[in-house]
């Protein structure tokens, strides 16, 4: 429920340049949050140095990999759909192909698709990519290979991804992974692990590479960047056992966005997901600092109820999320804020649904990400508390949030009119190819005639008029970013 999960990705399957010599085929598609689909670059770096090149026909295909996610149940249901379009596929037209899945829903499931169900040879779990040359060497010698040992370690910081299916513009760097937030409604604690932070320095080596290739934009991505701590190795944790030396030298987040905006003055840095209980204000101080760093932070809340807070195991409560909302405000006074929230969560009253929507009057957010509660097996709440609120109850209270998150979301579109924003063009407009499509600082979307500009220019757009999710302009010039 943490992560950001876009709609319109789902499924995507990705194609990069043909490395010449390599001759396998190597289909792969990605499902769930932004974190899995920056580990199917990982894959597919590793994969290409081990003869794959990969293909958009899945018939063609040697190798089929799908990356999953458990945070949901529709994505579980999607993904089991795709295993059994891809073992028609290999009975009916490819006998040769195998078939693996990777991810969160690997290491949940493992037994049940590759023992029971029979349904893949492969099964690899998010900290074992590293070892994929040995597991198909197994898969090619006629046996099932599996790993989904969590590592207290792996980071990936060695390994350029593979940019795939990519604009060219935007990139999303990874900085940590795993959670040790115990949220009693998410699985991420158990399906990858505790959490630990990549090397500072390999991070900037990789933003220092993206800027090479012409990138204008990173989003340094980590189920909760807010946590980042990086002291020469080792889980976040263990930081109490840390010798002096390491905790005089240890790097923070708010640190490490100082290093990255210094590093790349000209590019645009974001970052995601916070945790309300991690953030501090030496991040919101950083932000203010650097002018390339943008103004915009999800803030996931989840509820705006105390004892339901208490009950998902969030470390914060309804008042303290509030002063925090009050303190970044202060030193960003046009900062966008974005939300996740649950709806009908075990035990919620009609009152507690009432406290969220009050919240969601006092913050009135940019946007936001909202689900009605779906129990996820082998977290707390699915082990320990009863889904009690009937379906047609959580679709309601669902709708009501997202109505008054779209009259928000107008609200906060329309303090733009009449301004000029600088906009990072990002593509093509989906509905005029007589357009641009780019996003302000805040992360709210901008179109605007093309005239002769082009995709990666940051350029200044007078807003004119606006919809509840996009901003419309006309182009004055370029920004002095260029």
């Amino acid at each position: 429920m943490e992560k950001i999960i876009d709609e319109k990705k789902q499924g995507e399957h990705l194609n990069i340049e043909a490395k010449e010599g390599n001759t396998r085929k190597l289909f792969i598609e990605s499902y769930g949050c932004q974190m899995n689909f920056s580990d199917s670059e990982i894959v597919a770096s590793i994969l290409s140095e081990e003869g794959f090149n990969t293909t958009k026909n899945l018939e063609d295909a040697d190798l089929v990999l799908v990356n999953t996610c458990s945070i949901r149940d529709k994505a579980e249901q999607t993904v089991r759909k795709r295993l059994e379009k891809y073992n028609a596929v290999k009975r009916n037209k490819n006998p040769k192909m195998k078939i693996g899945v990777l991810g969160c829903m690997a290491e949940r499931l493992k037994s049940k698709f590759l023992e029971e169900e029979k349904m893949v040879d492969l099964v690899v779990g998010p900290d074992a990519y590293k070892d994929l040359p040995n597991l198909i060497s197994e898969v090619d010698d006629g046996r099932n290979a599996i790993n989904v040992i969590l590592s207290k370690e792996e980071t990936y910081g060695d390994i350029a991804p593979v940019r795939l299916n990519t604009n060219g513009v935007t990139a999303f760097v990874s900085i940590t992974r795993g959670c040790d937030n115990m949220c009693t409604f998410c699985v991420v604690p158990f399906t990858r692990g505790r959490e630990r932070s990549r090397e500072p320095q390999s991070i900037i080596e990789e933003i220092n590479d993206l800027a090479a290739k012409g990138f204008k934009e990173v989003t340094l991505l980590g189920q909760n960047v807010d946590s980042f701590l990086w002291y020469g190795g080792g889980l976040k944790k263990d930081f109490k056992k840390a010798t002096e030396m390491q905790k005089a030298t240890a790097v923070n987040f708010a640190m490490l966005l100082d290093m990255c905006a210094k590093a790349q003055p000209k590019m645009r840095f974001r970052f995601s997901t916070s945790n309300p209980q991690d953030m501090t204000l030496d991040v919101i101080e950083t932000m203010a600092k650097h002018r390339n760093i943008c103004n915009y932070i999800h803030l996931p809340v989840q509820s705006g109820s105390n004892r339901i807070l208490k009950e998902m195991n969030r470390l914060h409560t309804r008042e303290e999320y509030m002063e925090l909302i009050d303190n970044i405000r202060k030193i960003i006074p046009d900062v966008a804020i974005s939300q996740d929230m649950i709806a009908g969560f075990p035990t919620e009253t009609e009152e507690e649904h009432q406290d969220t929507l009050s919240l969601m009057e006092y913050v009135k957010y940019d946007f936001g990400f909202m689900f009605a509660y779906s129990e996820r097996p082998g977290t707390l709440a699915g082990r320990r508390m009863e889904d009690d609120i009937p379906a047609e109850v959580k679709q309601r209270r669902l709708n009501e949030i997202q109505a008054l998150q779209r009259k928000h979301s107008h609200y906060r579109t329309q303090q733009n009119l009449g301004q000029i924003q600088e906009i990072l063009i990002e593509k093509e407009s989906k509905k005029s190819d007589a357009h641009w499509m780019g996003r302000n600082s805040q992360n709210t979307v901008a179109v605007f005639p093309k005239a002769h500009y082009k995709v990666g220019d940051f350029v200044n757009v007078k807003i004119t008029d606006c919809t509840s999710a996009t901003l419309i302009g006309e182009a004055v010039g370029y920004s002095d970013n260029n």
